[in-house]
C-alpha cells in the first residue's frame, strides 16, 4: 500500500507556460519521500542527528499531463527495493484518477562525516515496507 501525500498547485508552482514547472514535480517527489520517512519515525533531523542521510543518486521522471493552478494532487510513493546502501522508490502523481507523472528515484544512504555511502542500518531498513514495481497496478 503506497504512502499518500497531498498537495495543491500554488501560484509559485506555475511556469511561463501556465502549468506546474517540471522542477516542482521533482520537489513533490522529494517532499513525498520525506513525508513518508517522517511518518515512519525518521524525519530529516533524525537522520542528521545520526550523522547520516538519504541522498539522490538518480531521478527518472515521466511527465504525462500538466497540473494547473489550484489542482489538488495525490502523490503515491512506495519503496520498491532496498539493497546494502541504496533504495529505489517509485512515485506517482494523480489529479483524481488521472495519472500526471511517474518517477523512480535511486536513493543512497550516506555517512555524512565521510561523505560516502554506508550500509543502511537495520532499524531504518525495517520500517520501510517493500513494494516491488508489479505492486503498482
Amino acid at each position: 500500500m503506497p504512502f499518500l501525500h497531498e498537495v495543491e498547485v500554488l501560484e509559485a508552482d506555475i511556469d511561463n507556460l501556465g502549468h506546474a514547472s517540471n522542477l516542482v514535480y521533482l520537489r513533490w517527489v522529494q517532499d513525498a519521500a520525506l513525508a513518508h520517512s517522517t511518518a515512519l519515525g525518521f524525519s530529516e533531523q533524525a537522520y542528521i542527528s545520526r550523522g547520516e542521510a538519504w541522498v539522490v543518486r538518480r531521478h527518472e521522471i515521466e511527465y504525462l499531463r500538466a497540473a494547473v493552478l489550484r489542482d489538488r494532487l495525490r502523490i503515491e510513493t512506495r519503496v520498491e527495493s532496498m539493497k546494502v546502501a541504496n533504495s529505489v522508490r517509485r512515485t506517482e502523481i494523480f489529479r483524481g484518477s488521472e495519472l500526471l507523472c511517474r518517477a523512480a528515484t535511486d536513493w543512497v544512504y550516506v555517512d555524512l562525516a565521510r561523505g560516502r555511502p554506508t550500509r543502511i542500518p537495520g532499524d531504518v531498513r525495517r520500517v520501510f515496507p517493500l513494494e516491488p514495481e508489479n505492486a503498482l497496478t
